[in-house]
């Protein structure tokens, strides 16, 4: 697997792909509301259901490009808030765009800026037009609009772009959630004419309606009307806690196309994720392996280890002797209890990598189980593993 990612990032490679193939989603098996299939783009194939390794500045945290790659994943997300303020989306486009400025010739799904900008809470004023906004780096004002965000995500050259959209923190009032949705709808519709005839690249609409059955519904209706190539459900995993947001994708997956991609935004921990699947989405995406890994939170079969614990001082075990990763393959739990102690950057580096491996071996156990249509009973065996584990409290 490894020299699969070597290969992959080799410097010979084009970063463009072959841009004369169209964007399309195939659904291979499903077993109840799981799906597994494969969105093929130019930059290459993604396999769903999908975890996508966040890369806000261009760079997944403490793993190169090849590291990412090696765990198994098709795919990476980077941030349009974070890009266009530093190092600025005119800029990568000047250096040959964001794969290979930061060196990744797979697919990339750029968010539209829209979350980031809503939670700089007393720096940001919401108009009809769009958002304006103060840096948090430097201060210094931008207007973001469903044009711009466009735009910017053009410049980056994104292979799935998201519409800009507003997304309001839950619990909210009914009215609240249902201007919101409105208002992101105008923007979903702004977004589609901004992005154009793009061969090659997509764009994804994000349905929104909090908890509300009949605004989502409503929201699902508008986005099938515009049309994209793919639908994100967004407004969840914002507040409303894990019961809610599966009491939500009980019925708003089913709302959209069937022929079509279902992207999950921001979720998750590893139950929220396969509980996910099991309510038809393909895709999602998450900070947490990689920001748990340099707080020493590891994921494994059978729950989380928190390795500063003093437990796994003398402790000659792998942190899991089925998985594949370096960390596993060649060091102790004593010797990453050692490093993260020590505050060494190889902690960062193996914990990471061994995050984004255990999530990688979750989709592909999912894929497999789907395919063989056991999906029901993968995850009996999921939850049932996971609560026989000998794990750390958080």
């Amino acid at each position: 697997m490894a020299s699969r990612g070597r290969a992959c990032i080799s410097g010979e490679n084009d970063y463009r792909g072959d841009m004369t193939q169209e964007f399309r989603f195939e659904r291979n098996a499903c077993d109840g509301k799981a799906r597994s299939g494969v969105i093929h783009t130019p930059r290459g194939d993604i396999r769903t259901p999908a975890f996508m390794p966040v890369g806000t500045a261009a760079t997944v945290k403490a793993m190169l490009p090849e590291s990412v790659r090696a765990t198994g994943a098709d795919i990476l997300l980077g941030n349009t808030y974070h890009l266009m303020l530093r190092p600025t989306a005119e800029r990568i486009n000047r250096l040959g765009g964001l794969h290979r400025f930061m060196n990744w010739n797979r697919p990339i799904l750029t968010d539209s800026g829209g979350f980031q900008v809503m939670s700089l809470a007393g720096l940001r004023k919401l108009s009809e037009e769009g958002v304006r906004f103060k840096s948090h780096i430097d201060g210094s004002e931008h207007n973001l609009t469903p044009e711009r965000s466009m735009e910017i995500q053009r410049l980056l050259g994104s292979d799935i772009v998201m519409c800009f959209d507003e997304c309001p923190a839950l619990p909210a009032p009914a009215e609240t959630v249902a201007e919101s949705m409105r208002l992101s709808m105008r923007w979903a519709a702004r977004s589609k004419a901004a992005f154009g005839d793009r061969p090659g690249h997509a764009l994804f609409g994000i349905q929104q309606g909090g908890v509300l059955r009949d605004l989502r519904a409503e929201s699902a209706e508008k986005l099938r009307e515009i049309g994209f190539d793919g639908y994100a459900v967004g407004g969840l995993a914002v507040g409303e806690g894990q019961q809610a947001m599966f009491e939500v994708l009980d019925f708003a997956p089913d709302m959209l196309p069937e022929d079509k991609p279902r992207y999950l935004m921001g979720v998750g921990k590893p139950d929220d994720i396969v509980g996910a699947v099991a309510r038809g989405i393909d895709m999602m995406d998450c900070v947490l392996p990689s920001r748990s890994g340099r707080t020493g939170q590891v994921f494994t079969r059978h729950g989380v280890l928190n390795i500063k614990n003093a437990r796994h001082q003398d402790d000659p075990r792998p942190l899991d002797e089925n998985c594949s990763c370096p960390a596993c393959k060649h060091y102790s739990r004593a010797y990453l209890h050692h490093v993260f102690r020590a505050r060494e950057i190889i902690s960062s580096m193996l914990l990471t990598w061994h995050n984004l491996q255990y999530y990688q071996d979750l989709m592909s156990g999912m894929r497999q189980a789907i395919e063989e249509r056991r999906f029901k009973a993968w995850v009996a065996d999921f939850h049932a593993t996971r609560a026989a584990g000998d794990i750390d409290p958080l």
